[in-house]
C-alpha cells in the first residue's frame, strides 16, 4: 500500500471529525437560534397580551363613559329650556302678588286660571325632576342653594341667615338649576363709646 492510501482513511476521519464538529456547531446554533425565536415569540406574546388587556380595558372605560354620558343627556338635558322656563313661572308668581287682595267677580275666574297655571307649571316641573327652591326667613344662609343680593343690617336674626326672598331657586335632580335671589342678614354695627 501506498502512502497516500494510508493516509486516507486518516484524512477521512479527519474529515468526518471535522464534518461531525460542523454539524454539532450547526446544530448548536439552530438549537440557540431556536432559543431566540422562542424567547423572542414570547416576548411578543406577553406584549400582546399586554396590549390586548389595555384594549379591553380603554373599550370598558369608553363603554361606562357613553353610559354615564348618556344617563346625563337624559336627566339633565331639558337644562336650558328649564331655565327659561323658570321665567314663566316667576312672571306668573308675580302676576299674583300684584293682584288685589279683594278682587270683583269679573276678574276673580282670571286670578284663578292664572293660579291654576302656575299650579299645574310647578307640577310638570317637579314630574321633570326639578324642584323649587324657596328658603325661609331666619334660615341660614346656604351658598350652594341660595344667591345673596343684598345684606339687611338687623339685630332681629343671626348674622349670615335669610332675612327675603327675591325669587325662589330651582334644582334639578340633584344639580343647582338656578339659586334662589335672598337677602341676607348683617349685624349691627357697633358703636363705639367716645371718651369725652
Amino acid at each position: 500500500m501506498s502512502e497516500q492510501e494510508t493516509n486516507k482513511p486518516e484524512e477521512q476521519m479527519e474529515e468526518a471529525a471535522a464534518a461531525e464538529a460542523a454539524a454539532e456547531a450547526q446544530a448548536g446554533e439552530e438549537t440557540g437560534a431556536e432559543e431566540d425565536v422562542v424567547a423572542q415569540l414570547k416576548s411578543e406574546n406577553a406584549e400582546l397580551k399586554d396590549r390586548l388587556v389595555r384594549a379591553l380595558a380603554e373599550t370598558e372605560n369608553v363603554r361606562r363613559r357613553a353610559e354615564k354620558d348618556k344617563a346625563d343627556a337624559s336627566a339633565y338635558g331639558v337644562t336650558a329650556f328649564a331655565r327659561d322656563i323658570l321665567n314663566v313661572s316667576d312672571n306668573l308668581k308675580r302676576a299674583l302678588e300684584a293682584a288685589p287682595a279683594e278682587v270683583s267677580e269679573d276678574l276673580k275666574g282670571f286670578v284663578d286660571g292664572v293660579e291654576m297655571t302656575e299650579r299645574e307649571l310647578l307640577n310638570i316641573l317637579e314630574r321633570h325632576g326639578i324642584r323649587k327652591v324657596e328658603p325661609e326667613v331666619g334660615e341660614k344662609f346656604d351658598h350652594q342653594f341660595h344667591q345673596a343680593m343684598f345684606e339687611v343690617p338687623t339685630s332681629e336674626h343671626t348674622p349670615g341667615s335669610v332675612m327675603q326672598v327675591v325669587a325662589a331657586g330651582y334644582v334639578i335632580k340633584d344639580r343647582l338649576l338656578r339659586p334662589a335671589m335672598v337677602g341676607v342678614a348683617k349685624g349691627e354695627p357697633q358703636k363705639v363709646d367716645q371718651e369725652v
